[in-house]
């Protein structure tokens, strides 16, 4: 892996050996680096904090890695800009179509990259720690939970 990026202001995540989970209202970023080695990443596009104005750029470098990013509905994926070494290609069953895009860059050894969308992406999110926390948060509180829809207000 090499250790340049192109992105100065990128969230960056990395991730060796293990999980790593941004789910809901995580960032405000719309620049991603990310970093991973034998592991496996989520990452959550669909806050509506996030602007998608501009394309939003992810730089991968993985290798034997799986990211899997949750998108809006309307976003389309650019993925010329992405060299896979070995195996490995971008998964993404039902393409956006709207104005919005993703410009996802960088390496891709031995590793896979997951686009979802919709239902999909919500129950990627509701299969994990963070749902589980957010729904005893939101019981609490008397609110609703955002982690397996981040455009939802919190109000009841």
């Amino acid at each position: 892996m090499t250790t340049a990026t192109p992105l100065a202001s990128a969230e960056r995540i990395h991730a060796d050996h293990t999980t790593v989970k941004h789910l809901g209202h995580w960032t405000k970023a719309t620049e991603f680096d990310v970093r991973a080695r034998r592991a496996t990443v989520v990452l959550d596009l669909r806050s509506s904090q996030i602007s998608w104005d501009e394309p939003v750029t992810v730089h991968l470098e993985l290798a034997s890695a799986a990211l899997t990013l949750l998108l809006p509905d309307a976003v389309t994926a650019d993925s010329r800009h992405l060299v896979f070494r070995g195996r490995g290609r971008v998964k993404d069953a039902q393409p956006g179509t709207g104005p919005a895009r993703l410009r996802l860059t960088g390496a891709v050894t031995d590793g896979e990259i997951r686009l979802r969308r919709g239902g999909t992406a919500q129950l990627t999110a509701m299969c994990s720690r963070a749902y589980l926390d957010d729904l005893r948060r939101a019981h609490s509180d008397g609110t609703l939970p955002t982690v397996d829809d981040p455009t939802r207000e919190r109000t009841h």
